[in-house]
């Protein structure tokens, strides 16, 4: 995938008609069928896999009559993604004799609009239309075309298979180039090359304005390749805003969520800010644009309020959203957080200051439009009958449980959105002091009247010990399901030492950590289910989040062993973490089982490994103020982590930890003053 284009095939390479399989232009399938045959036989598979995020390879034989036991017409199909889809078949006769075929690409389309695709609703395919070098498809509204075409041109087209004679000498090669042309309301996507050479792992060229890659070495090669990973992934899911494509953000994943997520691309761009600040401003000012200013119950927006997505397919349905939805309970103080953060790590002051507006009027949506029932709690209760029923991150109809699994009835308080809005109280507040705007004291008495009601209304109690409640429902009363939210309490500020002590000794028990990562709700609850979307499944965002906050809490064995799990599943998903995974107990089923459907590269998901680099590190930038603090975990997590070239206000930092905990820094330009906080070293529970 690259930006808003991608492909789904099987591992023949084929595009097959029936699957969720195609290529998707901006949230619309414009090929829904992509098939080579050789001589009308279908090639006979035998490896294909990703060669790069926008780039495959594919290799496969075609029986030869009388040619013997071993294969000798040999083909290997490179597909890339640039601007557009180009595809390339390379034929190799490895006989002895000259061979004649007619290669034959079968195409088609439907396009479908995606979530027709994920909730089988089924299209009927279009009728190919005659086009010079190839064929093309036209919706029935005109509003959709798609032009294919092969390099040579084919002979002739017997409906939507296009049939290329190609001469294959002994020994040598031949081979044909497919190119997509596809057309919409948004505008044009073109190939940006025609039938050139590919190398066997092609790697497109990085785009303007990205900054220096960072790289990591590590004792254990399967943390360093996942980080490795990540960043590739993030890389290939950056979109840009159109209407200032100098600004970039991290769409939320392939193949469902290939768009500007409020909430997805805050949490991604955060995780991201110590690598890729540009990316951070960038989310920033793409969904400042399109900040609330009124009230419309059909799409949920409020005066200040931050979206929660946007949908630019051509094709829409009664029960699918608004083309752009702020059903959200989370992306407004999200964004304040990260407005704060991109700051802390080094924004600059102009790009701060043009933002602090925005980040006012989000305050601003917290205090005026954020509690409907006037009970002191941001909550939601959805307006539009398209609307979500639930409106944080475990946004499934069933998502949010008491334990005896009886649904939350709206309006629903959650409790991290609690945590997030405290810890955006607190933050703005420091921003709108440093940018002389008034109200900064008002907010910090906001954030501890928040803090104190959270206190005597969340907690709960089981046989295991008192517990932060998910969320509270109409009645105001706890749900008492145990579940993952807690874990996103922890680096907010709103616990105290006691109480995230409590949390973290749930979180890392039996029921709640899995072996392969922490489930969003505990074993031990009526609804749990591990091939869930979000009753017991491992979402890797959740976990990494968890295991930060244990971080800077001070949990140094917590924090590892949920990192562990993670890098352990790694090797699994080929380092490519999914947007989620069954919660099977690994004791029970000693490897992590995929969720059908799952996005993958998913944005959080990928941000999720840097925020696991930065937990191992406890850096805590203070870069307005020329310092950043280090406090590498004790005990390490690993024999050896070094990290080089990290982006620190103009400066690149290299640290390197050893196996006794020793930390060593280097500063390539301008001093910079960094605070290294003691610790105990030890060398228990290494891994590497």
């Amino acid at each position: 995938m690259r930006g808003e284009i991608f492909a789904v095939s099987a591992a023949s390479g084929d595009i097959l008609r029936g699957e969720d399989h195609g290529v998707y232009v901006r949230d619309t399938r414009v090929l829904d069928h992509v098939e080579v045959v050789v001589d009308g036989v279908r090639p006979r598979p035998l490896r294909g896999e990703l060669t790069g995020p926008a780039s495959a390879a594919f290799q496969s034989y075609v029986p030869v009559p009388h040619a013997g036991a071993d294969p000798v017409l040999l083909i290997d199909r490179r597909r890339v993604i640039e601007s557009s889809l180009h595809e390339e078949v390379r034929l190799a006769n490895r006989g002895r004799m000259p061979l004649h075929v007619e290669v034959g690409l079968r195409v088609g389309t439907d396009f479908a609009y995606i979530f027709d695709v994920r909730h089988h609703r089924s299209r009927t395919p279009l009728p190919p239309l005659a086009a010079p070098g190839g064929v093309r498809f036209l919706r029935e509204d005109a509003v959709d075309e798609v032009v294919l075409t092969t390099s040579p041109p084919p002979e002739r087209r017997e409906g939507a298979l296009l049939v290329v004679p190609v001469a294959v000498p002994a020994g040598g090669t031949a081979r044909i180039c497919l190119d997509l042309v596809a057309r919409d309301v948004y505008g044009i996507v073109r190939p940006d090359r025609r039938c050139a050479a590919l190398d066997p792992r092609s790697q497109l060229p990085e785009r303007g304005g990205r900054p220096r890659r960072v790289t990591i070495e590590c004792a254990d090669h399967r943390f360093q390749r996942l980080v490795e990973g990540s960043l590739d992934d993030l890389d290939a899911l950056t979109l840009t805003d159109p209407e200032e494509p100098t600004d970039r953000f991290c769409a939320a994943g392939s193949p469902w969520y290939l768009t500007l997520f409020g909430r997805d691309s805050l949490w991604a761009g955060t995780m991201a800010a110590p690598v890729d600040l540009d990316l951070a401003g960038g989310t920033l000012r793409t969904l400042a644009r399109r900040q609330g200013w009124r009230h419309d119950p059909e799409t949920e927006e409020q005066p200040g309020k931050i979206l929660h997505e946007i949908r630019r397919g051509s094709l829409t349905h009664l029960g699918d959203l608004p083309p752009n939805y702020y059903g959200s309970v989370d992306a407004t103080p999200l964004f304040v957080v990260l407005a704060h953060e991109a700051w802390r790590w080094g924004l600059v002051d102009t790009e701060v200051a043009a933002l602090v507006p925005h980040v006012e009027a989000a305050l601003g949506w917290l205090r005026d439009h954020s509690d409907p029932d006037g009970d002191g709690f941001i909550e939601y209760r959805k307006e539009s009958a398209r609307g979500l029923d639930n409106q944080g991150w475990k946004d499934s109809e069933d998502g949010i449980q008491f334990a005896d699994g009886r649904l939350a009835q709206p309006p629903i308080a959650l409790a991290e959105v609690q945590g997030y809005a405290y810890d955006a109280a607190r933050r703005g507040a420091q921003l709108l002091e440093r940018f002389g705007r008034a109200g900064a004291e008002e907010w910090r008495t906001w954030a501890k009247e928040l803090a104190d009601r959270f206190r005597a209304r969340f907690w709960v109690h089981d046989e295991r010990g008192p517990y932060p409640a998910v969320a509270l429902d109409r009645d105001d009363q706890p749900v008492d399901g145990v579940a993952s939210n807690m874990g996103h309490l922890l680096a907010t500020g709103i616990l105290d030492d006691d109480e995230t002590a409590l949390v973290a000794n749930r979180l890392t028990g039996a029921a709640m950590a899995s072996g392969w990562g922490l489930r969003t709700l505990a074993d031990t609850s009526a609804g749990f289910n591990p091939v869930s979307y979000h009753l017991g499944s491992v979402w890797p965002h959740d976990t990494a989040i968890a295991a930060w906050g244990l971080a800077v809490t001070g949990h140094a064995e917590p924090t590892a062993m949920l990192l562990r799990q993670l890098v352990d599943a790694a090797p699994e998903f080929d380092y490519r973490l999914p947007e989620l995974f069954a919660g099977f107990a690994r004791a029970d089923v000693p490897f992590p089982v995929p969720y059908p459907s799952a996005c993958r590269p998913q944005a959080w998901a990928a941000g999720g490994a840097l925020l696991l680099l930065r937990a191992c590190l406890r850096l805590q930038p203070a870069i307005p103020d020329g310092r950043l603090i280090v406090a590498p975990l004790q005990p390490p997590p690993f024999r050896r982590l070094e990290v080089y070239g990290l982006p620190v206000a103009g400066r690149d930092l290299d640290l390197r930890i050893d196996r006794d905990g020793e930390l060593d820094l280097d500063v390539h330009g301008e001093p910079l003053d960094i605070e290294v906080l003691p610790g105990d070293v030890s060398l228990t529970g290494l891994t590497g």
